[in-house]
């Protein structure tokens, strides 16, 4: 198993925290974009380090048109030395419509058709602009690409792409376009089972294309700690989590299959009351203890994560940290020799 670690959107520690984590072994760092740009921390990450995979976990696809990302991506991979993966998702309807005031259709399809019009973009560019751009879709046309706007620097290639999904639509368009699939943190072993890996593998069907192809990355929630109460703090900040992405309408499938679907009501109820801070107590042990790994000893945690994950998961992005660098560098370890 590959392990991914997060880089933080500080720009200004940007390149202590890249050189740090490419000493430590971390095959991959990553940023996500919450409350900053995901790619600038990135820019700066590909300055300061040298082998080490750098990918968007995620960028906003739908807050974007698929020239613009296009264009974010493939400068950055030439820059990074082909190091680059870009990591999309479609963020949820409420936000694309009312925070970035952008239009919202049948996401899915419209992942499929985004994705497609990048590669068609980005093959353009590979051959120098020779061949005509010529993408036309339901959701997105290009049709027009002049050797002005063809990018200069073409040493490497396009570089991969992975989805963020959770339903089995999207996460079946993953399989079929995509390099690579980001699953959701509010996932569990079981749900990976029972719906993720058959979804891909139906999108994988599609193209004639093999699971040993195609990666499977996840941030898998950790409760631990170095003593008793840095461990009941990580728990509380984990349970607050999981009641927050149980809140969102879209993930519902997840919790109705292991039973508490009546929960998601509840705590949808509770967030459009404002009422964020005790929703995490709503979060028993027996929940917790489905959706995250948890542990009192650190040292648990590669074993624990091999025994749930292995076969599922390819990729672990990683967000537990301590004090402790050579416990973490044992952690980092014993995950990459599972």
């Amino acid at each position: 198993m590959k392990i991914s670690c997060m880089l933080g959107s500080d720009l200004e520690m940007a390149p202590l925290a890249i050189g740090k984590i490419e000493a430590f072994g971390y095959d991959e760092a990553f940023s996500a974009e919450i409350n900053n740009e995901p790619f600038f921390p990135l820019v700066l990450a590909a300055e300061h380090s040298k082998q080490i995979a750098l990918t968007t976990s995620i960028s906003v696809a739908f807050a974007r048109n698929p020239m613009t990302m296009a264009n974010l991506a493939w400068d950055l991979n030439q820059y990074a030395k082909g190091r680059f993966v870009l990591g999309v998702g479609s963020q949820i309807k409420p936000h694309i419509t009312k925070r970035f005031s952008m239009p919202w259709s049948k996401p899915a399809a419209r992942m499929r058709e985004y994705i497609l019009s990048m590669r068609a973009i980005w093959d353009c560019w590979e051959g120098g602009g020779n061949e005509r751009l010529d993408f036309r879709g339901e959701f997105y046309q290009h049709t027009l690409m002049t050797p002005m706007f063809v990018p200069a620097k073409r040493e490497f290639a396009a570089p991969s792409v992975r989805l963020a999904g959770v339903g089995p639509l999207m996460t079946e368009v993953a399989g079929e376009v995509a390099d690579g699939l980001i699953a959701h943190g509010f996932s569990t072993p079981q749900y990976m089972r029972e719906v993720t890996l058959p979804a891909v593998e139906r999108g994988l069907a599609k193209n004639n294309r093999q699971r040993g192809d195609f990666d499977i990355s996840s941030p898998i929630m950790v409760v631990s700690g170095a003593d008793e109460e840095s461990f009941e703090a990580n728990k509380q900040a984990v349970k607050t989590q999981l009641a927050f992405y149980g809140s969102t309408p879209a993930y519902q499938p997840v919790l109705e299959l292991h039973g508490w679907g009546d929960l998601q009501a509840i705590l949808n109820r509770l967030s459009k009351e404002g009422k964020w801070l005790g929703m995490g107590e709503l979060i028993n042990d027996e929940i917790l203890n489905t959706f995250a790994v948890v542990c009192e000893n650190p040292q648990d945690i590669a074993p624990l994560i091999k025994s749930r994950y292995q076969g599922l998961v390819d990729t672990w992005q990683c967000t537990f940290m301590t004090p402790d660098e050579q416990l973490q560098q044992a952690i980092i370890n014993a995950v990459q020799a599972s």
